[in-house]
């Protein structure tokens, strides 16, 4: 295969990722409605740096879409036009989405940063999509599943949208995040492909089935993760920020099950782990799988009994974003292994 084409893949799955720890971090900072409206940022390409840009002001200039903050409300200007000596209301009409009213120039730019690099993942998506039309007859099913990509990034940025429309709801959130792990899969599914090479390795469905089973507890995980993460961005509204020790001192029943898969899944990897060095397969991703779930477990002890350090929420969820990767590369090599493959 085209190594300009598995170049532009991982570029694209790199992209992706750089997307899933910007997203970490808008939570972290609770960003996620610096940009009110969608696709742009208040009306704009590039978001204001000042607040009185959001401001009405006499003889000023406005372009049609432009927003302004006028008595705790979002306007949207009509049409082109210049204000004159007091607000005309017919030149403005209210944003409908939601009644969210808010500027802080630091939740805007992290919203604004993940989106532009939203914007950079598709389009290295989209050209990776036509990049793959040239091996339509040799390589059919990679076409394919680049076009799926371009179709689940799109459907990702409408996801983002509602997200933005729904004022950040917790099954919108958790949605958007599964299908970033799903674009993730689809990615690592066609650098697999594209960079698969003649071996013939007997592997036991028993292997098989138990790396499957830790993909589908890793995925079982995130979800849980991001309920328990909604239930702590809820006390963290009703106590404040500087009372972290009370954000789970009655914690939701998810987060019970959460912690104690935790433990199903350290148990579960490290029989994978003395599975695959017992039977010396060529799987040396697993290290890097348990290196990954050790992290796991120290940033999610740190965040329970130290009071959520800096960074130990994002870096938890990222590093779960990973790990999910990584298993499902694992996957794919672990069922294709046992067959012979050609490459172009």
């Amino acid at each position: 295969m085209n190594v300009k084409f598995i170049k532009l893949a991982k570029l694209s799955l790199i992209l992706i990722y750089l997307v899933i720890i910007a997203g970490a971090v808008v939570r972290m900072t609770g960003s996620g409605m610096g940009c009110p409206d969608w696709p742009k940022c208040f009306g704009y390409y590039i978001p204001p740096t000042d607040a009185k840009t959001l401001q009405w002001q006499p003889n000023r200039v406005f372009i049609k879409g432009q927003v302004i903050i006028y008595e705790e409300s979002l306007q949207v200007a009509k049409n082109n036009f210049t204000t004159t000596g007091s607000f005309e209301l017919n030149n403005w009409k209210p944003y409908l989405k939601h009644d969210y009213a808010k500027f802080n120039v630091w939740h805007t730019w992290i919203e604004y940063i993940n989106r532009l690099l939203g914007a950079l993942a598709g389009l290295a998506t989209l050209a990776l999509a036509l990049f793959s039309i040239r091996f339509w007859k040799e390589r059919k099913y990679i076409s394919i599943v680049s076009l799926l990509v371009v179709f689940g990034m799109g459907f990702q940025a409408w996801l983002g949208a509602t997200v933005v429309y729904s004022v950040l709801e917790p099954v919108k959130i958790t949605t958007h995040m599964i299908m970033a792990l799903v674009i993730v899969a689809l990615l690592l599914l066609i650098i697999h492909k594209a960079s698969q090479k003649n071996t013939q390795v007997l592997i036991a469905k028993s292997t098989q089935a138990l790396v499957l089973s830790t993909l589908i507890l890793t995925l079982i995980q995130i979800v849980l993760g991001t309920q328990v993460r909604q239930f702590v961005d809820d006390q963290l509204t009703l106590v404040g920020e500087n009372a972290k020790n009370l954000w789970l001192e009655n914690p939701s029943i998810q987060f019970y099950i959460h912690r104690s898969m935790s433990i199903l899944v350290f148990l579960l990897n490290g029989y994978l782990f003395f599975d695959i060095r017992k039977k010396q397969l060529p799987f040396d991703k697993i290290k890097w799988i348990a290196f990954i779930i050790m992290l796991e477990i120290i940033s999610g002890i740190a965040m329970y009994y130290f009071d959520f350090p800096f960074a130990s929420q994002p870096l938890h969820l990222v590093l779960a974003s990973v790990l999910f990767g990584i298993q499902f590369y694992l996957f794919l090599e672990a069922t294709n292994k046992s067959k012979s493959h050609k490459s172009l």
